[in-house]
């Protein structure tokens, strides 16, 4: 087989598609989020604003964190020096479990090197710890999600998005008494929609089944103490395992799970994904720590976070472009063409110094590419216009019917 061949195939093939992915090179300067500079491909440096990145609350530079973060470094060094198991378990990631246990009011939290690890693992793991487990499956769970139920290798049926009524009758069919896992989201992120956490859960109980919820897009941003959208709608108590991340509004890195102290033991125990990953740096375990410490009594980032996609999405949709709106701070802005949503983001970037990443097959369903825009509570009002203003020429530009995927 001509291997290298092989490999051009699959290359051009995306770019025939309209949808090579174009990594943009981007240095953030401390302090000065939501600003930083994108080295160009000719060589040169460009200031750009940053419209699409998941530090939601601009934490990864705020002095609590980077003091914390500091103060670590300085006492321990780098890294941790082993997995959790053989010498990397210290203080810091004790105290920042302890924090993401009170956070979701559980027992017992288990920190891992990403949410995508936490999924794999967790989901991977746990028919092995329930024999002839069952997993039901929202189809729109992200891909970490799939692939621990994929790697889990038991019986499993995927729900229509959002659609209680196709998971009852899938429950239905479920032979009594055998174990039952739910696997569902609380934010979806493309869409910005909102999972039915208290239908699900009324059906799990109905039918003796687990709780799984995915709060990536949400812990920090919702919730009186930032716990999540299951906080938020007074329901944290009803799910059985919370996975969550500590690299989107904490600002930091890493991944983990909250549940029963028992079920945490079982997954730490058995969980390939845990047991042979090095553990976090101590210095990201504290930044975590502080952050997660921090959001819990800060409602004033949250209100202002929200605050802003809201205006946003009113001022595009003012402009009559098709944006989704489903009350969370997620701000899609449906193109439909892969070619015209890389060149409507290429224009941002170059003329504007705007930068969003376009969104495509197979992140999206084919003929929904689009634009997703992050506003946070540090982009400005100046910053606002001129993104707008942009988005308004390079709209017409590309000729985009604005009213025709409203939403």
């Amino acid at each position: 087989m001509d291997y290298s061949a092989a490999l051009d195939t699959a290359i051009n093939r995306l770019h025939d598609e309209g949808r090579y992915r174009t990594f943009i090179d981007i240095e953030r300067r401390k302090g000065q989020f939501p600003n930083a500079v994108w080295s160009r491909p000719d060589g040169g440096k460009q200031d750009i604003v940053v419209w699409c990145g998941n530090d939601y609350l601009g934490m990864g530079q705020h002095p609590v964190v980077l003091d914390a973060m500091h103060e670590a470094l300085k006492a321990t060094g780098a890294g941790s020096g082993g997995t959790r198991n053989i010498s990397g378990t210290t203080v810091y990631h004790k105290q920042l479990e302890a924090e993401l246990a009170d956070l979701h009011q559980k027992e017992a939290a288990l920190v891992f090197s990403s949410a995508y690890n936490a999924n794999d693992a967790t989901l991977s793991t746990l028919p092995v710890l329930f024999p002839n487990l069952v997993i039901i499956s929202d189809e729109l769970n992200h891909a970490s999600m799939i692939q621990g139920i994929l790697r889990g290798r038991c019986e499993k049926h995927v729900f229509r998005h959002n659609d209680v009524a196709h998971l009852r009758q899938i429950l239905e069919k479920v032979e009594k008494g055998r174990p039952i896992l739910i696997a569902f989201e609380s934010v979806y992120s493309m869409d910005g929609d909102f999972g039915p956490i208290k239908e699900i859960c009324d059906l799990a109980d109905e039918f003796g089944a687990l709780t799984y919820i995915d709060e990536v897009h949400a812990v920090g941003m919702y919730g009186e103490r930032g716990a999540g959208v299951a906080e938020r709608d007074g329901l944290m108590h009803r799910i059985d395992i919370i996975n969550g991340t500590l690299a989107k509004a904490y600002g930091v890195f890493g991944g983990y799970i909250a549940a029963s102290a028992k079920m945490c033991d079982a997954v730490r125990s058995y969980a390939p994904g845990f047991i042979f990953s090095t553990s976090l740096p101590p210095a990201v375990a504290a930044g975590a720590a502080a952050s997660v410490r921090f959001l819990k009594g800060d409602t004033r980032l949250r209100e202002k976070h929200q605050d802003r996609a809201r205006v946003l999405k009113a001022r595009f949709k003012g402009l009559g472009m098709p944006v989704i709106d489903h009350g969370s701070h997620i701000v899609p802005v449906i193109v439909g063409d892969p070619v015209h949503t890389k060149l409507i983001s290429d224009k941002l970037l170059e003329l504007y110094g705007i930068y969003v990443q376009p969104i495509n097959f197979p992140t999206v369903p084919r003929g929904t590419e689009r634009l997703r825009f992050t506003p946070s509570p540090v982009h400005t009002q100046e910053q606002m216009d001129l993104l707008v203003r942009a988005m308004d020429e390079y709209w017409s530009h590309c000729a985009l019917n604005r009213a025709e995927l409203t939403a």
